[in-house]
């Protein structure tokens, strides 16, 4: 939001005047003292300039604006905090725990970018805070959201207006548009004086100043957030509609001329050697820091080789967490439960005497698969060193033997899930074990409903995840097959669902009623069995489900794609009754494909080639894909050194970059259709 321009029926021009340079100077001196470090003014001397801005804005409110200094204190509390959805979205960090995986970072590094870069890095500490994403247009914040899972995060910009750290409005030439991404913490001295203050009270403190944080930027009374000492360092971006400069440190060297406060810690290092020293430099002063950290952030410092890097499916290749080592404790095992998760890995949690670590109380610990255990022989009954790995998650990392009762047991894994007492499975390959019941198992049930709808599967349209989630606690849908028998009057009761969108729903999940074998052997979610290996396996039994049912794991590895552990998958699948009843009523309830399906050609110009497709296309992927298939091509996720085509569309990214350095042919969308029109000759 830019200045008002003055309008004299309003305010004497001499006191709009004035106002103005009472804001301007408030501003100059946040940024003196948040972002230099180095205040012009006294305390007194600033808060006469603020309480002379109030009296102002009190005499003549059209002078008020949501960018003055005076705004910080917040609006009325809110019933709930909206969800935003990020336009970059916020990916979090990898983690690395010792210099040989840090050098093994840098490895993938150096294969992917070759000897084209010059091994330069920022590193700073890795705040132990609240991830945030503050947005600016034309200068002015409009936005705070949290992170969230990534791509949707809560809408807290009225709380985070009252951070005197976080600038209202920027400094110097800024962009249109520009998004900071930083961490929202508790400096130790206002931590400390903030449980001072509720011991004095009488009321609840806070375990550290992580937690501190995070509740006070969550309270829905801004007026509360604006009574806690928090504070912002930005550390990268989101969204930005300017060319930026060419390096992470000048990056943020820019931010700072914006008026961003940024890690005083910030450093250019070079190479893992660098990086290394600067952790043990940090980590002996880490104590004597006003703020908690918990490790390391590096960064790769060329902005255009981290384009190049890319990203995984939820962090960056470029950057990656150094984690300090954890403080440990010790304590006594008192139970040790199973527990399902969503994918249907059953792990060991140890139920702890409770134990402080690391300023937080500890009541449970991940053992994390059977072979962790048995390698540390863990029981019931053990007394055990408790650290926080990370800082955050807590482990067991040894047994005390001296300490160990007579007639403790070894622990077995259960044979039943503890959920739905289907068989749980153990490949010998593999050191987690799982339950069977993929489509039956309620701690798997969302998950699975939303593979089962997503758009490579079944292809539901309008069935999301926060619909999903409404349908199993309503207890509306317990597995796939429910999906079939709802109603749109029942549907059309659930929160934010009318009539119209409960309809357009019902007529979705009918039409998904016709599909092909490969779409729902992938809705199915049988473990390793992916789009490419769904279509195969249709492809081998000619639209015949059975056959895939009956086969034993012999047959199933003469099938491309399917090697031994993928053929035990899909017999443990099928061998599974609940499994095989919740098929049953979907095949009952009306869901069909051709029982003949087009066997792939075993011969001609493209049959076994691969393909891979990127960047936007005036085709559909799907469509391109299934034309291919068609010819016996195969259509993969990845770029590696046995692709023989990537199909490059606009704004084609990392994959169009890897093919060049793999030097893998690379077509446009015209001579695509012209390789196709050759091979159907």
């Amino acid at each position: 939001m830019t200045e008002p321009s003055y309008q004299a029926a309003e305010v004497p021009k001499d006191i709009w005047q004035a106002a103005l340079k009472l804001r301007e100077a408030l501003d100059l001196h946040n940024y003196r003292y948040y972002v230099l470090d180095d205040p012009l003014v006294s305390d007194a001397e600033y808060d006469r300039h603020y309480r002379a801005l109030v009296d102002l804005e009190t005499r003549y409110p059209q002078l008020i604006i949501p960018d003055s200094p005076t705004q910080r204190v917040g609006g009325q509390p809110a019933s709930g905090f909206q969800q935003l959805t990020h336009a970059i979205p916020m990916l979090s960090l990898d983690n690395v725990f010792n210099a040989d995986e840090l050098h093994d970072f840098g490895r993938k590094i150096n294969e992917r970018l070759g000897d084209n870069w010059h091994e330069s890095f920022t590193a700073e500490p890795k705040l132990d805070g609240l991830a945030i994403n503050l947005r600016y247009v034309q200068g002015s914040l409009v936005q705070a959201a949290t992170r969230g899972d990534g791509r949707t995060g809560e809408d807290v910009t009225a709380n985070v207006r009252t951070i005197k750290s976080v600038p209202l409005r920027l400094l110097g030439d800024y962009p249109e548009v520009l998004e900071a991404r930083g961490e929202i913490f508790m400096p130790r001295d206002g931590f400390a004086a903030l449980n001072a203050k509720a011991l004095t009270a009488g009321g609840k403190t806070f375990a550290n100043p992580r937690n501190a944080a995070a509740g006070s930027l969550r309270q829905l009374d801004p007026k509360i957030t604006a009574t806690r000492p928090l504070a912002f360092y930005a550390y990268g971006f989101g969204e930005v509609s300017a060319n930026l400069p060419a390096t992470q440190f000048d990056v943020m060297q820019w931010f700072k001329t914006l008026g961003l406060p940024i890690s005083p810690e910030l450093q250019l290092v070079q190479g893992i050697a660098g990086c290394l020293a600067y952790y043990f430099d940090l980590e002996k002063k880490r104590d004597s820091l006003n703020y908690a950290i918990d490790g390391v952030v590096y960064k790769v410092n060329s902005v255009r080789d981290q384009q190049e890097l890319g990203f995984v499916s939820r962090a960056p290749r470029w950057a990656v967490a150094h984690k300090f080592i954890a403080q440990e404790e010790m304590t006594i095992i008192k139970a040790i439960d199973f527990q399902v998760g969503r994918t249907g890995a059953v792990t060991p949690v140890a139920r702890l005497a409770p134990v402080a670590v690391g300023g937080v109380i500890v009541g449970n610990a991940t053992l994390h698969n059977m072979d962790e255990i048995e390698r540390k022989d863990v029981r019931v009954g053990d007394t055990v060193m408790i650290r926080r790995a990370g800082d955050v998650i807590p482990e067991i990392v040894s047994v005390v033997l001296d300490k160990r009762p007579v007639g403790t047991l070894p622990v077995r894994m259960p044979h039943a899930c503890p959920v739905c007492g289907s068989e749980v499975e153990r490949l010998t390959s593999e050191a987690v074990a799982r339950c069977s019941g993929g489509l039956y198992c309620s701690a798997q049930r969302k998950e699975g409903l939303r593979h089962f709808a997503s758009r490579l599967a079944m292809d539901i349209e309008g069935l999301g995840d926060k619909l999903i989630e409404q349908l199993v606690d309503a207890g509306l849908v317990n597995n796939a097959a429910d999906l079939y028998r709802l109603e749109a009057e029942t549907v059309a009761e659930l929160e934010r669902m009318g009539e119209k969108s409960a309809t357009n729903l019902i007529a979705a999940i009918a039409r998904s009623k016709k599909t092909t074998l490969a779409r729902f052997l992938y809705a199915l979610g049988i473990r390793e069995v992916g789009e490419v290996t769904a279509q195969n396996l249709a492809d081998w039994c000619a639209g015949d489900l059975e056959r895939v049912r009956q086969a034993d794991q012999d047959a199933l590895q003469e099938i491309d794609d399917v090697g031994p552990i993928v053929a035990e998958h899909i017999v443990r699948f099928f061998a599974q009754e609940h499994n095989q009843e919740i098929i049953e009523q979907l095949l009952a309830l009306g869901l069909h494909w051709p029982q003949e399906a087009a066997v792939r050609p075993q011969s001609g110009p493209l049959v076994g080639k691969q393909f891979v497709l990127t960047g936007t296309l005036s085709e559909p992927r799907d469509t391109i894909k299934q034309r291919l298939l068609a010819l016996g091509a195969k259509v993969t996720g990845s770029v590696s050194s046995k692709t023989d085509y990537v199909v490059a569309g606009d704004e084609a990214g990392s994959k169009l970059a890897k093919a060049e350095a793999l030097k893998v042919q690379i077509l446009d969308e015209q001579q695509l259709n012209e390789l196709i029109q050759h091979a159907t000759q």
